[in-house]
């Protein structure tokens, strides 16, 4: 796997954030022959980063679990790039990073935080984590309250652990109905360098965030069920073909739209079996699965992006 520090470079491309596929059984064991397949349809279709957080439902996993779950991404051969999660609480994070110390991934993404927080000690917090993990952190942001009430004092901070090194990267994923105009955003790019943060909300905001704000990639979770298409989206974004970018957008849509209706996590987990990528299995508590009624909508969208990756 890469092992060398975070670049500016490294951030120009696609970054899918996968489901982690468990067993049918009621262990509901992490399935690590089924993730592989995962991975391959991933770089099948040109992509070789891969985020680990929401979508494999990091916020649920047992401490035993997490560390088999390193020990795979540890493994990943070549130039492959794994990026695991850890947090969101203090503690939690705490007990991971003396896990991913173990280990030599570049980075590892900060889950944001929902509990009582500010930027001053969320700022300590993860100096601390970045410290006791031995690495530095992506950044996740949110929502404008991520590092508290203060959104002024909550960017300084954001600024001065990146300043620091203890964090290198940004995921930016506050949503907008119109994310052309974002004062948040614009407030963040003045105070970090915008090679340093990529869109993380998926296909739908991404060409606005590349064209317009200048950032160097974006993430995705439909990608990775058309990861060929995600890429082309990305190539066309890279060339300045805007509308070529938006026509294949377009694809995306029909499952980013089941996704915002019923839960982006849980609505991308089974949307990865129903077309017959690999068996995800069931999905973990706090979630509910899907109704037959929900399925049953989902499975011609995903089939059908699927097949359009194919073609």
């Amino acid at each position: 796997m890469k092992t060398t520090p975070v670049a500016p470079a490294d951030l120009r491309g696609v970054f899918p954030v996968p489901p982690l596929a468990r067993s049918a059984d009621t262990r509901r064991a992490i399935d690590f022959d089924q993730n592989a397949r995962i991975v391959a349809h991933l770089r099948a279709g040109g992509l070789t980063r891969f985020m680990y957080g929401g979508n494999a439902f990091l916020y649920h996993v047992t401490l035993d679990e997490y560390d088999q779950l390193l020990g795979w991404l540890s493994r990943f051969e070549g130039q492959l790039w794994p990026i695991p999660s850890l947090g969101p609480s203090y503690g939690r994070a705490m007990d991971q990073a003396r896990l991913l110390r173990r280990h030599k991934f570049p980075c590892a993404m900060a889950l944001p935080s929902g509990d009582p927080r500010d930027a001053a000690g969320l700022e300590r917090g993860l100096l601390e984590v970045a410290e006791a993990a031995g690495m530095p952190l992506v950044l996740y942001l949110k929502s404008e309250d991520g590092f508290g009430a203060d959104r002024e004092a909550g960017l300084d901070a954001v600024a001065r652990l990146m300043q620091s090194g203890a964090a290198v990267m940004i995921k930016y994923a506050v949503v907008r109905q119109d994310p052309s105009t974002d004062a948040y955003l614009d407030g963040l790019l003045k105070r970090v360098d915008r090679e340093r943060v990529i869109s993380g909300i998926g296909e739908r905001p991404a060409i606005v965030h590349l064209r317009d704000f200048g950032l160097p990639g974006f993430t995705t979770g439909s990608g990775c069920v058309a990861p060929r298409r995600t890429q082309a989206l990305f190539d066309a974004c890279a060339r300045k073909d805007w509308a070529a970018a938006a026509r294949i957008r377009e694809d995306f849509i029909p499952l980013e739209d089941l996704r915002d209706a019923w839960n982006p996590a849980k609505v991308l987990h089974h949307a990865v079996e129903l077309a017959e990528i690999a068996r995800t299995g069931p999905v973990l508590p706090h979630l509910s699965a899907l109704s037959p009624e929900q399925s049953a909508t989902l499975a011609p969208v995903a089939r059908a992006l699927a097949e359009r990756n194919a073609r």
